[in-house]
């Protein structure tokens, strides 16, 4: 018998090949889309929990607005306010799922043009309204030089190494990255149930190791400390549309236990004491209900929220979140020190002011210039 007629032996047959598969999700009906307005309501209460944080939660320049901490001012408030902080890590969660949720089905440009529409044109009022208001109250909010302040237009001063006009600056930077990021790693591609979940799992394992590795780059690269809160979000959004399963609530769960960690270590360390001390159980406690609030929303307990005022909540949102620091300062110093009204009367006339700002930036400014900047981004085809 010739080799050619011998029968193939073990050594011929093709090796078996290892593959990762994710389920095919291809066939589901997705969740009918709609309005999910409970989402705007808490976007509103994160933006208060930071309002609050800033008025009554810590010290620094809000301290010589009240001509004394507010630790002493509001004695007991002030125990709740010191923990408004994590209302930028319950935002995060809830932009991974609102981005997850706007851009599917839509191509790259869209993603961009939406981004920048959503983004800019309250962006740059709010730096005219606290710009102008530093220079009629400097104490508050120190004037910038004029480079300082016209590379803090493109919302990447950060960056630039330039000083902020607005002290919530940084999460705009943060939020930014995780714009382009998403954008390169999946909407360039098509967004999908497998490419979003690919998505999520490389993100986390870059986080940890970029943790290990404590470089500055890859620190900014990959956002190692905010991170977990987005790809909780973008996950809480799959269970919303495609229904939960392990794999997605397994996402969810590495990413609360991944987060709260970060969270503990950034706002407590062992030995706080003094006016804004936190306790690390309420802090793990917070970083969680941010999770379960929009998990309620992912599996539709909130469908019976559905109530119109909750659109203007989120509507008036960002635009509270951006004026109401330094503003809110300067109106501290107007009402307080000036008109003499009672603390607690002017903690709510100045949440009351600034939101009242934030509605004339949204009806004068978002509405008619936001659509405008939009179509203007549309790349003309010859």
């Amino acid at each position: 018998m010739s080799a050619t007629d011998q029968a193939p032996g073990p050594a011929t047959r093709p090796a078996p090949r290892l593959t990762l598969s994710l389920p095919d999700r291809s066939t589901v009906r997705p969740r009918a889309e709609g309005r999910l307005r409970a989402l705007d309501g808490l976007r509103l209460l994160a933006a208060l929990m930071v309002c609050f944080y800033h008025y009554a939660g810590k010290n620094g320049e809000v301290a010589q607005s009240w001509r004394q901490s507010p630790g002493v001012k509001f004695p007991t408030l002030s125990q709740f306010a010191t923990y408004g902080s994590l209302g930028v890590q319950f935002f995060f969660v809830i932009s991974g799922f609102v981005i997850c949720m706007s851009i599917w089905g839509r191509t790259p440009g869209d993603f961009f043009r939406s981004r920048v529409a959503r983004l800019y044109p309250a962006y740059w009022a709010a730096i005219v309204l606290v710009t102008a208001a530093g220079l009629i109250l400097p104490v508050v909010s120190a004037p910038l030089r004029s480079d300082e302040l016209l590379v803090n237009l493109t919302m990447l001063q950060q960056p630039m190494g330039a000083h902020r006009v607005l002290g919530v600056d940084w999460t705009l930077w943060v939020e930014v990255r995780f714009y382009a990021l998403f954008a390169l790693c999946v909407v360039w591609r098509g967004v999908t149930y497998r490419r979003v979940v690919v998505f999520c799992v490389l993100w986390t394992l870059a986080g940890v190791f970029a943790r290990v590795a404590d470089h500055p780059l890859t620190d900014e690269l990959v956002m190692r400390d905010h991170a977990p809160y987005f790809i909780g979000g973008l996950a809480l959004y799959l269970i919303h549309r495609f229904g939960g399963d392990l794999l997605l609530w397994g996402i969810v769960g590495v990413s609360f236990l991944l987060g709260q960690r970060y969270s503990v270590t950034a706002l407590w360390h062992p030995g706080m004491h003094g006016d804004f001390h936190r306790n690390p159980y309420v802090v793990q406690a917070i970083a969680f209900l941010a999770f379960a609030a929009v998990a309620a929303v992912a599996v539709g307990w909130t469908s019976r929220a559905n109530w119109r005022w909750l659109t203007v909540a989120g509507a008036l949102t960002y635009p509270f979140y951006l004026v109401h620091e330094h503003l809110g300062w300067f109106f501290i110093r107007v009402l307080y020190r000036g008109l003499h009204l009672d603390p607690y009367a002017t903690l709510a006339a100045t949440v009351l002011s600034m939101l009242a700002i934030a509605w004339l930036l949204h009806r004068f400014v978002e509405k008619p210039f936001g659509p405008r900047l939009k179509k203007s981004l549309k790349v003309r085809r010859d």
